[in-house]
């Protein structure tokens, strides 16, 4: 039974991805049919339509492929990947909504959106904003800061192995949250955006840190020593270029590395908890609740 007075379902679109997928299981926990876009159909996918989730295939650059996807839905969550595309995309899923008559679309922006960063993704993620405000639709915007899952990243997790906390955001600080978290958020949004329209929330986990910080939480958590590497910001494109990140990645990362050092990404506040009744988890929390991954303990 939908937990929504009109029984129409919600979309959740980049539904195998990081906070895709807290979001749709968060959204079934509270009583939501839930509509799941993805890119294809596989394994993830069919995880998905384990939980209880209608999953749908479609293509944000295709908006043919989109409209069959909203049809019927009442809110849309809006969550591209850190690819190329992303403007076109935005205009895609505001046309469809609009078409659609869905009501309210919760979008997946960042906190380092900023027309003058030093990141493509940033820039661009900047310009979706507007787009979406010029659009007339009921929007929300969401800028989560550092996701925790950073930690289990092809290009981070060998070296946090070692021990080595690497990233190059110097004096940097942030409040690193989880993409379970968010999706608690994002599922309450869904079920209740009324107050929130027209705002731009801040996501972030409980405590402002420096990388000094983080490494010592991890250190205590995982129970071995972790230090934090500020490396050089050619020397860590040159590590995320040999471990396969692709072109369009390193630009954003390193990019969005100058902004945290810049202090894009620092501040904390407690918008999760106000949103769902329960605070986000801390780095230590994260790093015990996945510490044989972090630990490189196989199972």
């Amino acid at each position: 039974m939908s937990a929504t007075a009109d029984g129409k379902p919600v979309l959740v679109s980049g539904a195998t991805g990081d906070t895709g997928r807290a979001t749709v299981r968060e959204s079934l926990a509270l009583g939501l049919d839930v509509r799941a876009l993805v890119h294809k159909t596989d394994a993830r996918s069919q995880a998905l339509t384990g939980l209880g989730a209608e999953v749908v295939v479609g293509d944000f650059l295709d908006p043919n492929t989109l409209r069959p996807a909203m049809e019927g839905t009442r809110a849309a969550y809006l969550c591209y990947p850190v690819s190329p595309g992303l403007i076109h995309a935005t205009v895609n899923f505001a046309q469809v909504a609009k078409e659609t008559g869905v009501q309210t679309l919760v979008n997946c922006s960042q906190r380092s959106a900023n027309r003058e960063s030093a990141s493509p993704s940033s820039r661009d993620t900047f310009i979706s904003e507007r787009v979406l405000d010029w659009s007339g639709l009921d929007v929300i915007h969401l800028r989560p800061t550092l996701f925790l899952e950073w930690l289990q990243y092809f290009w981070m997790l060998p070296k946090l192995q070692r021990g080595i906390l690497s990233m190059p955001v110097g004096k940097g600080t942030s409040s690193p949250v989880a993409a379970e978290d968010q999706g608690r958020a994002i599922a309450a949004l869904l079920l209740h955006p009324e107050k929130h329209i027209g705002t731009t929330i801040p996501l972030s986990g409980p405590v402002e840190m420096g990388h000094e910080q983080m490494a010592a939480e991890l250190s205590e958590a995982l129970g071995r020593k972790i230090v934090f590497e500020n490396p050089p910001m050619e020397e860590y494109a040159a590590h995320l270029k040999e471990a396969g990140v692709p072109p369009y990645g390193v630009a954003h990362i390193t990019g969005a590395m100058v902004d945290y050092q810049n202090g894009a990404m620092s501040g904390a506040d407690n918008n999760i908890e106000e949103l769902t009744g329960r605070r986000s988890m801390t780095v230590g929390e994260y790093a015990r609740a996945h510490a044989d991954l972090l630990n490189g303990v196989s199972r």
